[in-house]
């Protein structure tokens, strides 16, 4: 019998990421309350290093405000640590109804459905729509999340992949099937590697021609765009025209968690046959809490969401003065294209190193091979002087970079 060398397949698989340049790090870092973006790094030798964070999707700093720690604290002190079970089997409290009401409120909706993550709510819910719609076919856009992606893959129905944002070829594909057969388009609002949005009104319109359900990611939008912080598809008016809306509670709304918004029985029937929400243990009641509040306070805070999209379109100014290679789309994801795996990460260390600015390296699979990237995301806790620090660093590094990568293709 033949042996099989585990460890050595094991090193090169990890190998073969280190010679790619694509090997994640992860940064120990410390968020300081009442000091954010700024935190605390400790190093390798032991040794803390203060830095400003700049790639945090805690977008508006809801993780600091008082009324989210208060709404915490109040939960953790009368229930204790966690939920002490699944929705089904005890884990469901005061706390997660009076979440789910007022996400269904927020999204003008017939109910919510918590779940412990968005990407656990994207992932659930999509592979368990063929369970109810015998013969399902999804249309998914080709950069929706992994989330999405791993949804869809493995939810046993049909699917058609149709080019980014790309609505003629979605007719094509829709002409193309059976005008009886059950169709779900599923598509995103952000797009969070580039930042762009998606055509929401011209999926809609499809859909109502060819009788399909819609399915929109609104993660990256959520409390950060439209009159009460519902998304993309409110700022739009669009909401009424959407069957299924998927969300976060981890980024603008500062705590943690997912969800779906739609009407009260499709909600019911995910809630009853997807394994993904049965069997997990549900948010604990302070996470809940937390989040509850968060959602009431940025329903009605309006400056907050100007103060940020003002950051995103001063910082986006500043990098395009200083010639860097941006991409806006007119949302408030600012990616800086770098173009290679190996400088993108050099960048990110020295950002970290020499300046103190935590910026995580973005490389494929994430993004596509040759547009590896920073991706910097301003809030409005991200004073002048950061942004000053930032601009400074950025275009002393750049040149850097640029001379080191005329020394490698000499």
């Amino acid at each position: 019998m033949t042996n099989v060398n585990y460890d050595l397949q094991l090193d090169a698989a990890l190998n073969k990421l280190h010679q790619e340049g694509r090997y994640r790090t992860f940064i120990d870092i410390e968020r300081t309350r009442g000091q954010f973006p700024h935190a605390v790094r400790e190093r390798k030798d032991g040794t803390k290093q203060p830095v400003t964070v700049w790639c945090g999707n805690d977008y508006l700093g809801m993780g600091q405000h008082p009324e989210v720690l208060a709404a915490m604290h109040k939960a953790l002190e009368a229930t204790g640590a966690g939920s002490g079970g699944t929705r089904n089997i005890s884990g469901t409290t005061v706390y997660h109804k009076a979440l789910e009401a007022e996400l269904s409120d927020l999204h003008g909706k017939g109910a919510a459905l918590l779940f412990t993550s968005a990407y656990i709510a994207n992932d659930a819910t999509l592979s368990t729509l063929p369970k109810l719609f015998p013969g399902l076919i999804i249309y998914s856009d080709e950069f929706n999340h992994a989330s999405m992606i791993e949804g869809i893959r493995r939810n046993g129905g049909e699917k058609r992949i149709f080019r980014h944002n790309d609505v003629a070829h979605l007719r094509e594909l829709l002409e193309a099937d059976d005008s009886a057969a059950p169709k779900l388009i599923a598509f995103e609002s952000i797009y969070s590697m580039d930042g762009d949005f998606g055509p929401i009104e011209a999926l809609c319109d499809l859909a109502d021609e060819f009788s399909a359900l819609t399915y929109i990611d609104e993660v990256h939008a959520v409390g950060m765009y439209g009159p009460r912080g519902a998304g993309v598809a409110e700022r739009d008016g669009l909401m009424h025209r959407v069957d299924i809306i998927n969300g976060t509670l981890g980024k603008a709304f500062g705590v943690h968690g997912g969800y779906i918004a739609s009407s009260a029985k499709m909600c019911d029937a995910v809630r009853s046959y997807a394994p993904g929400f049965i069997f997990t243990t549900s948010l604990p009641p302070a996470v809940a809490a937390g989040a509850a509040a968060s959602i009431r306070v940025l329903k009605t805070d309006r400056t907050r969401r100007e103060e940020h999209q003002t950051q995103a379109s001063i910082l986006k100014l500043r990098l395009k003065g200083l010639g860097l290679p941006i991409i806006d789309h007119g949302s408030h994801i600012i990616p800086v294209i770098v173009g290679d795996p190996v400088h993108t990460k050099v960048l990110s260390d020295m950002l970290l190193d020499s300046f103190g600015i935590y910026v995580q390296p973005i490389n494929y699979p994430t993004v596509p091979r040759g547009t590896e990237r920073l991706r910097f995301t301003p809030s409005p806790v991200h004073g002048p002087r950061e942004m000053d620090a930032l601009v400074s660093a950025m275009d002393e590094l750049w040149s850097h970079c640029a001379l080191n990568r005329a020394e490698l293709s000499a």
